[in-house]
């Protein structure tokens, strides 16, 4: 079945070398990004002290937690395409059959992967971090963050276009439910 967005991943998509494999896998690993949250806290702490920084950490481990399960649902569940028809769950890229001889594939995934969790986890951080730390050089390289992360997921043919965006989607609501939920409680937590 073709879709819209399959001529966009086969532009995205290319074969960059070993080189770009290898930069494209470590982006895509979490643990790679363990410095960026580690610069999160310290400038939240700064700005909020201890008790706005263990709030901070609350209110968006629970987002990502949230963006993480969503997407699952979406992803690890091709069960549900089974029991419900119109479910919408679709191969990744890599299991596509009409993309098998087109696509670069760097390492294989699972089946599904009909919202993208790097994107929707990526995004429910980014957004409470911007509004929270406010500042410009911080929104500039969360963005350049987020773009990597989820071209990353493309790169390595495990989502499509629409994935992302969808995964997107889900981490904005999840992150600006986070940054609100912040909002409400700080005034009481920090003093």
């Amino acid at each position: 079945m073709y879709t819209f967005d399959y001529d966009l991943f086969l532009w995205l998509n290319f074969d960059g070398g070993s080189v770009m494999d290898a930069l494209m896998k470590c982006i895509s690993t979490p643990a790679a990004w363990a410095w960026l949250y580690l610069l999160i806290l310290y400038l939240v702490w700064r700005r909020a002290g201890w008790r706005g920084m263990a709030l901070f950490l609350g209110v968006v481990a629970a987002a990502v937690g949230l963006s993480d399960m969503i997407a699952g649902i979406f992803k690890h569940t091709g069960l549900l395409a089974d029991l419900w028809p119109s479910f919408p769950v679709r191969l990744r890229p890599m299991h596509t059959p009409e993309l098998q001889d087109v696509i670069h594939i760097v390492k294989q995934g699972g089946l599904y992967g009909t919202v993208s969790a790097h994107a929707a986890t990526m995004v429910s951080l980014a957004v409470p971090s911007i509004a929270v730390i406010s500042r410009r050089w911080f929104t500039y390289m969360m963005v350049v963050a987020v773009v990597l992360i989820c071209y990353s997921r493309i790169y390595m043919a495990y989502h499509f276009p629409v994935d992302i965006a969808l995964g997107i989607i889900t981490g904005a609501i999840a992150g600006s439910a986070a940054l609100w939920l912040y909002r409400l409680l700080a005034p009481k937590v920090v003093k």
